[in-house]
């Protein structure tokens, strides 16, 4: 890794909850159902992360095929299907998302053999196929399906993928950029169906491939909600010239993830209830506007995938898990399995489908593959697994990441809180499980420090390199009334035997994010020291003396002062700012406690010289409603990289793993770039941002280095130093016997969040 004279360096974070282990996609009969593992087929080829299946019709698998021909020959080629494979049944197709190109999550296709023609999955992405135009840059993808292949008049109109992306910006904060498009299969030709203004999610289309349903959010805006979002269904044509318009119009109210039993029937799921939120699936008559449940109120049930006007495949948790910590393993009743359910024998069992095979396992998100013979979903593959909770094989670490800015390199770390020392030697990070400080440099990949669960996070380079300093967050990460003590691994890149470690701070604080100034010799944080008789307030300090912290002659000195959460606090590469993220202007109608859950945060600067002087950077909307968190600046200072629900979310959160504190309050990694490097003053409210990642996922903590990188697995080793234990991050999704997602839950009672 060396210094990027042409760029502006590289930014690293962390995606919460991601599993190390890959997803991918599976199918099992339902007519019988499973009896064994040995039927469950896998349809994807095992590479990166796959999940969100869905079937490809034959006659558009041959109309994808006969344009790859022409417009591709070579690749087509080199696929090794034709058109004439797709129609007589020697090839299947299947549209899904895939992490494969350059870690976005896109859709990409499957071309599928039967095990008589070979058996062999090869995949091909729509990029390569359609254009880079169409299926390239910064997005995300998601819910592709098939719409088209009826008459009208004497004419067939040809097939269309219809799937929602991300790749068109949106202006307006807290607003979904989700918009749903349709490609057409015989000449790549792309036209939007979400009106503009408007924001949509899971697409689904009728049987005869006439009609589209979307869960459209209500109000064309999103409220902050990360489980159940306020959205209706809405139903429109798919060819609007051949079909005299969209014609869209609301059908459902308070619904998501619709999918069609026929063209008169619709399932879709509902949150129900208050807080903890139940969930159901529901049919809809169009034509008698009647609305039955379908699902029992004992469970949960949600992404229906309908096989028939009757039956209707759901991923269903039969017993709710309550666990207050991330230790306690489930019972089988606990994990999301997919059964199906048919509303004509309401007293008939529900059939289950991946209970016989994997019980100790979450699927996910069914749907209806060889015309309803079979139900496929996506789940971890358990090949990569072991007996006990971690993984088989050394995991790779760092994940190069698409970025926007061709200037600035951007990679996921596998491991919590990143942080790369000034001169771009050394990496440092926490495991997933809170437990162990890591420190990856030439050297090799080791440990540098451990307590018990959830007892260490927030590591931070002292930025001046000479000193070979890392500060760590010793204390509970989730509890504000807890003490939370700073302490400073000195020589930490060296010989464990002339390691030194030494806590700083003093008097049953919560004290955290620790950030040196360039010389290193001192260091801001945040307290709930003066934070009132409930220690909720949290303030910034100096800490005068970074070596002796608080004890013999160090001091203290207070940075800002009030009866709000001052909080991630950075200190500017020049010295005179330190940026940080507070809940200052929330108003006062905010729900109590709302600066630990509902947000309200925004970025600040704060002059280190006369602390009176503060500037909002960065607001989360008009109504301070939001999370603008965990803000560092650029190395060069002209831009500021945070995490942020900016972007709002881009898919329906329920159809995800729900996990303790994982409630993606923060989003995506965003960005600004300051107005003013010289007076600072002049950057108030800056309202131009920029998305820098698009996931499903939660992506938070970022930190930039000035330098960059081709291959992060090549500059910092991730091999084990001789002697010690392998990283193998904790997987959210595992059970200790083998299976999956021992201490995943599928509803959770969500704490208070660490800020």
């Amino acid at each position: 890794m060396g210094s990027d004279d042409s760029g502006r360096g590289s930014i690293a974070f962390f995606g919460t909850y991601r599993p190390p282990v890959p997803l991918d996609i599976y199918s099992c009969p339902a007519d019988p159902p499973p009896s064994s593992r040995k039927d469950e087929l896998h349809l994807t080829d095992g590479v990166s992360y796959n999940q969100n299946g869905r079937a490809i019709p034959a006659p558009a698998l041959k109309e994808l095929l006969t344009f790859l021909g022409k417009k591709n020959p070579a690749l087509a080629a080199e696929c090794g299907a034709t058109p004439d494979d797709a129609e007589k049944g020697r090839v299947a197709g299947l549209v899904f998302v895939s992490e494969r190109d350059k870690g976005l999550e896109t859709l990409h296709v499957a071309l599928v053999r039967p095990k008589g023609e070979g058996g062999a999955v090869k995949v091909l992405s729509l990029g390569d196929v359609y254009g880079a135009d169409t299926f390239g840059g910064s997005r995300m993808e998601d819910s592709g399906c098939i719409a088209g292949g009826f008459k009208v008049g004497a004419r067939t109109v040809g097939h269309s993928l219809v799937y929602v992306s991300t790749k068109e910006p949106v202006t307006r904060r807290r607003t979904p950029w989700t918009v749903v498009y349709r490609t057409n299969l015989a000449d790549g030709k792309t036209e939007r169906l979400t009106p503009p203004g408007q924001y949509d999610v899971s697409p689904a289309v009728s049987p005869s491939g006439k009609m589209v349903a979307v869960a459209n959010f209500r109000g064309n805006k999103w409220t902050g909600e990360i489980e159940r979002l306020n959205t209706d269904i809405a139903v429109m044509n798919v060819d609007k010239t051949a079909q005299g318009g969209l014609r869209r119009r609301i059908l459902i109210r308070d619904g998501g993830w619709p999918t069609w039993g026929s063209d008169n029937v619709i399932f879709f799921h509902r949150g129900t209830g208050e807080s903890p939120t139940n969930w159901a699936v529901f049919r809809y008559d169009i034509a008698t506007k009647e609305t039955v449940r379908v699902t029992p109120e004992a469970i949960d049930a949600m992404t229906p995938a309908a096989i028939s006007e009757t039956r209707v495949a759901v991923a269903a948790i039969r017993q709710k898990s309550r666990q207050a910590a991330m230790t306690t393993p489930r019972e089988e009743a606990q994990y999301r399995h997919i059964e199906i359910f048919d509303v004509a024998s309401p007293d008939r069992p529900a059939v289950q489908i991946s209970q016989k095979i994997r019980p100790k396992g979450d699927h996910y998100n069914p749907f209806v593959a060889d015309g309803g013979s079979r139900i496929g979903y996506h789940r971890v593959r358990t090949d990569d697994l072991v007996i006990g909770n971690n993984l088989s094989a050394p995991t790779k670490s760092f994940d190069k990441i698409h970025s926007p800015h061709t200037d600035v390199g951007l990679f996921r770390v596998s491991g919590v809180f990143p942080t790369i020392s000034k001169d771009g030697a050394k990496l440092a990070f926490v495991d997933n499980e809170f437990k162990a400080v890591w420190l990856a440099d030439t050297q090799g990949l080791r440990v540098v420090y451990e307590r018990g669960s959830n007892a260490v996070f927030s590591t931070a380079w002292n930025q001046n390199p000479d000193k070979d300093t890392l500060y760590v967050c010793v204390g509970p990460s989730f509890s504000a009334a807890k003490p939370l003590e700073i302490y400073a691994i000195s020589n930490v890149s060296g010989p464990s035997a002339g390691r030194k470690v030494q806590r700083l701070t003093a008097g049953n604080f919560n004290n955290a994010f620790p950030s040196s100034n360039a010389q290193g010799d001192k260091f801001v944080f945040r307290s709930t020291r003066d934070g009132g008789k409930e220690k909720f307030h949290k303030n910034l300090y100096i800490m005068e003396d970074a070596e002796e912290g608080e004890f013999g002659q160090g001091t203290v000195t207070r940075l800002t002062n009030g009866p709000w959460t001052d909080t991630h606090c950075s200190w500017s590469p020049k010295g005179d700012w330190v940026v940080f993220s507070s809940t200052r202007e929330m108003p006062a109608s905010a729900p109590e406690m709302a600066f630990l859950d509902a947000g309200y945060f925004a970025v600040y600067l704060v002059k280190v010289s006369n602390p009176t002087v503060v500037v909002r950077v960065v607001q989360s909307s008009a109504t301070l409603a939001g999370h603008v968190n965990h803000p560092i600046f650029s190395p060069d200072m002209r831009s500021i990289v945070f995490a942020s629900d900016l972007a709002a979310v881009s898919n329906e959160p329920i159809s995800m793993p729900v996990f303790l504190h994982s409630v993606r309050p923060y989003g995506d990694i965003l960005s600004v770039d300051l107005r003013d490097t010289d007076d600072i003053t002049k950057n108030k409210d800056i309202q131009e941002f920029h998305r820098i990642t698009h996931s499903r996922y939660e992506y938070s903590t970022p930190t930039w280095t000035k330098f960059a990188t081709d291959d992060p697995n090549e500059q910092w080793n991730m091999l084990a130093v001789k002697g010690s234990t392998p990283f193998r991050p904790a997987c959210p999704y595992m059970y200790p016997d083998g299976g999956e997602g021992w201490h995943m839950a599928g509803h959770l009672t969500i704490p208070k969040r660490c800020c």
